[in-house]
């Protein structure tokens, strides 16, 4: 197997600033892998015996409830770290992580990260901004399942995915990865029936494009004072 090279993580925000001693040590026990779409990189409650880098691709993390339901937790986009157990003291992980498309991911045995943490400190602080977004981010989205109606937490949502992968195209701003009204719903705590309402409501006042596993932002600013709920009250 041939040894990889730094270059495939130096420009990343989680190293950057990295020396080149550093950079090599950590890529050099990383090994690559592919995984393809709708296969799972790791799964909930299973022993947390790995890390991993998203290099390419997109990530749906889901957490299974008691009750059987599945309640999608947030997406991954390249160049985040995940199932990063160790760093918030957990032996299992608290989530599944399914690819939404084809993947390419690093993986490192769960032992090294307290070993990269403890010898790099800018990789222990990074990935412990990492843990702290994600805790606000869900945090927020607590917030906006309490408080919020449910207008407002899919506008958020499209709104979120966009920022995180929006490609720009003649129609809009495209979710750049497949993303079902199934899947909004898990995001937002709502049902498809009321989601598939609201899309084809915006869609006909111009706020967006939806198709088979494809949205489209056309009205970002709209969307935005829907996500506000100032929409009309101006």
């Amino acid at each position: 197997m041939s040894r990889l090279d730094r270059s495939l993580i130096a420009d990343l925000p989680l190293f950057r600033g990295m020396s080149a001693a550093d950079l090599d040590r950590i890529v050099g026990r990383a090994r690559s892998q592919r995984v393809a779409k709708d296969q799972a990189i790791f799964e909930q409650d299973g022993a947390a015996n790995t890390f991993f880098l998203l290099l390419d691709g997109h990530v749906r993390v889901v957490k299974s409830t008691p009750e059987g339901q599945d309640v999608i937790v947030r997406y991954i986009s390249a160049g985040e770290l995940m199932g990063i157990a160790q760093a918030l003291g957990r032996s299992t992980y608290p989530a599944n992580a399914i690819a939404a498309v084809d993947c390419v991911v690093l993986a490192w045995p769960g032992a090294l990260w307290a070993e990269f943490a403890a010898a790099i400190p800018s990789f222990g602080a990074n990935t412990y901004k990492t843990v702290g977004d994600r805790l606000q981010d869900a945090h927020t989205r607590v917030v906006e399942m309490s408080t919020e109606q449910v207008d407002r937490r899919v506008a958020h949502a499209l709104l979120k995915l966009v920022g995180q992968s929006g490609k720009q195209t003649s129609e809009g701003l495209l979710i750049d990865f497949p993303i079902s009204r199934q899947d909004i719903a898990e995001m937002t705590g709502t049902t498809l029936h009321t989601v598939s309402r609201l899309l084809t409501a915006w869609e006909g006042k111009g706020l967006v494009l939806s198709g088979r596993q494809k949205v489209t932002v056309t009205d970002r600013d709209r969307l935005s004072r829907i996500a506000e709920g100032r929409d009309g009250k101006d």
